[in-house]
């Protein structure tokens, strides 16, 4: 059995052990400072735990004995410490990070990996899927011109002004909307300030915005400079939404006070189980001398696993580190250093057993050979073929 220690209990933590454990191909052990998350994941998913300090690096390397992989589905502030101490201890080291310096601190530990041992950060959904997804689109064109994603985490039944509810890391929401925002623009790689670049758009009749967020683009912008037009990445909300928290983080300046931020929304702001993610990537680029576009769209809804009922963002979330974990320990990715979510091959990802969960028949992926706007042809899960216009 693969041997993994899981720091953090809480909402994708607890996600993460209910998939691995269900296999039974993981030995699993969850590690958290709170005695009553561990109290809760050990009743609900029958998983060892350990209470811990991630800040004592005695206790991190106690934990870390004897353990192949350790996964951080903490606050992006701890994964730096906890990638040093995955480096000492020879263990390969998953993070579900949206933070970039956090990114570039444990790409600097890699560079030290031993051969075998390697570090993978910004799994899951956005980073995560979604790069995997765009980098599959991209490579279906022989020259790429624009490349854009837009992710979001929404409540299936929206009310009040914000029409939104917490669903996942207050303080990874909060890095996203306060943080700059990596592109491509013209060719050239630039910084662009969160909350712009708004736009909307229908999906499956629904309207929705979307609007420049931080951190979503994982390492495209790296791996894709030099090669594509426009580059970028955007949240996807409900109409109004950026309006009411552009008031917040840059009316009110809580972006400069981020821990009142923080209290703010998670005393006001309910969390939900019953979400949905969409998922929505378009590429664009010339094929046969054609200019074509391709784009993936899909809908995960929330649903019962082990006779619980889980959230949306916590099913994607969780199966997105699962899956490259679980291909890692199938000798499917490179074996040593440092990993991009670009490198993993789209089709073994949606043919693994975690990352399954995307794979649904409500996701659809679209192709339009149009140099304008004309209609998209939909190649549904069942072989039904629809027109839809172009967005």
């Amino acid at each position: 059995m693969h041997r993994v220690l899981l720091l953090g209990a809480g909402k994708i933590g607890r996600m993460i052990a209910r998939l691995l454990v269900d296999t039974g191909d993981y030995d699993v052990v969850v590690g958290d400072s709170s005695r009553e998350a561990l109290e809760l994941i050990s009743s609900r998913i029958g998983v060892k735990t350990v209470q811990l300090n991630v800040e004592s690096s005695d206790e991190l390397a106690k934990a870390l004995a004897g353990r192949d992989t350790v996964i951080s589905a903490l606050s992006y502030y701890h994964n730096p410490r906890v990638a040093e101490a995955a480096l000492a201890a020879g263990a390969s080291y998953f993070d579900l990070t949206e933070d970039v310096e956090t990114t570039r601190r444990v790409r600097a530990v890699a560079e030290k990996a031993k051969p075998g041992q390697v570090f993978m950060p910004q799994c899951g959904l956005a980073p995560g899927f979604i790069s995997i997804v765009a980098n599959d689109l991209a490579q279906q064109v022989e020259k790429l011109d624009t490349v854009r994603m837009r992710v979001g985490a929404l409540p299936q039944f929206p009310t009040g002004a914000l029409k939104y509810n917490l669903t996942w890391s207050t303080d990874g929401l909060i890095n996203e909307y306060c943080n700059p925002c990596d592109a491509i623009h013209g060719g050239r790689r630039i910084e662009v300030l969160p909350l712009e670049g708004y736009e909307q758009f229908s999906l499956d009749g629904v309207r929705y915005e979307a609007f420049n967020t931080s951190g979503g683009l994982g390492t495209l912008c790296e791996s894709l400079d030099g090669k594509v037009r426009d580059l970028n990445y955007k949240t996807v909300r409900y109409l109004g939404h950026c309006n009411q928290v552009s008031l917040l983080v840059n009316e009110l300046r809580l972006s400069e006070r981020r821990d009142l931020l923080k209290d703010i929304l998670e005393n006001a702001v309910p969390i939900t189980f019953q979400d949905v993610v969409v998922t929505f990537c378009t590429v664009t680029g010339y094929r046969n001398g054609q200019l074509v576009q391709i784009t993936d769209a899909r809908k995960i809804y929330h649903q019962e696993i082990g006779g619980e009922n889980w959230s949306a963002i916590q099913v994607t979330t969780a199966a997105g580190i699962c899956a490259v974990i679980d291909m890692h320990v199938a000798g499917q990715l490179n074996s040593s250093g440092f990993l991009r979510q670009e490198d993993v091959d789209f089709a073994n990802f949606l043919g693994n057993r975690f990352g399954r969960h995307y794979d649904t028949r409500i996701a659809t992926r679209f192709s339009n050979a149009s140099s304008h706007g004309g209609a998209t042809t939909r190649e549904t899960a069942d072989n039904e073929v629809v027109r839809e216009p172009s967005i």
